[in-house]
């Protein structure tokens, strides 16, 4: 046997354990675990077993109510998923036709593709046929891991970056308008006014705006499902401005012209590493802003 097909079966031995370690954690039993991966429950056990022996830990508690995580097993299951999805991914990209030149796995937290980050994928997807694209849509914090775990090359959010590693760009803020689905709405005296979050700065600029207001009786994570909401109930909220622009052109909802308007920062953010792959990316304000 050559060394790089010791190397290759290594590879695989090691990443059967992690995909049977991420089974097992997923359906919380050996033995819907062995169905799932459609092996034996001995298959499943000696690959749990030659994983706990390499890692020095026990990482899973069996019992006949099921299994559950050790500390260890909590501490590894981050980095087995990360590792398993960025095999699939080079797998996936080493696989790509020759007339791709390059790989651009997005991500987007999502109350930033509406108009944003959609906007992006359409105008590299047009321009930059060669380019191969992934998408990923996720919360901040989603978002941020797989941007540092090189999950994802580059990404729209609202997070500042931290990393050394990741060059960034602040784009255009996000305006959050007021708007209601009846254009005689009181806005953010009315009954139907529910809260969306907006980031730090503006819970507090929010709370100090409207320092008399009874608390709303309903709030959302996020502005997607603030609107879906106020679609289907009627209502008023703080949303991106953006992501209602022509529901609003079309006046199937309004501004309330009389409510302050606050800005929430955006940003685009990048791995350094991957930047140098993309001979678009010295233009990508221009991906952003054409409409």
């Amino acid at each position: 046997m050559t060394v790089s097909s010791k190397y290759s079966n290594y590879v695989h031995m090691n990443l059967s354990e992690l995909r049977t370690f991420l089974s097992i954690v997923e359906t919380g039993s050996l033995v819907r675990a062995s169905e799932a991966l459609n092996v034996t429950q001995s298959t499943v056990t000696a690959r749990l077993k030659t994983l706990e022996d390499t890692v020095g830990q026990t990482l899973i508690n069996r019992s006949k109510s099921g299994a559950t995580l050790t500390a260890a097993g909590m501490r590894l299951l981050r980095y087995a998923d990360t590792i398993s999805e960025l095999w699939r991914q080079a797998q996936q990209e080493a696989s790509l036709p020759e007339e791709l030149s390059g790989v651009c796995n997005l991500a987007c937290e999502t109350d930033l593709w509406p108009g944003l980050g959609e906007r992006f994928f359409v105008n590299l997807q047009n321009r930059y046929p060669a380019t191969a694209i992934s998408v990923w849509l996720g919360s901040q914090s989603d978002v941020a891991e797989w941007l540092g775990s090189g999950r994802s090359d580059i990404a729209f959010t609202y997070r500042a970056a931290i990393s050394p590693r990741q060059s960034q760009t602040e784009l255009k803020p996000d305006q959050l308008t007021l708007v209601a689905t009846h254009h005689d709405s009181l806005g953010r005296e009315d009954a139907g006014y529910v809260f969306v979050e907006g980031g730090q700065d503006f819970g507090r600029d929010h709370a100090s705006a409207f320092t008399n207001a009874v608390s709303p009786r309903l709030s959302f994570g996020t502005a997607t499902m603030g609107l879906q909401h106020l679609l289907r109930a009627g209502g008023s909220a703080y949303v991106p401005l953006r992501m209602v622009a022509d529901a609003v052109s079309n006046g199937s909802m309004f501004t309330v012209p009389s409510a302050p308007v606050f800005e929430r920062r955006v940003y685009l953010t990048s791995n350094k590493s991957a930047e140098k792959n993309w001979s678009w990316f010295s233009s990508v304000n221009h991906l952003i802003s054409i409409s």
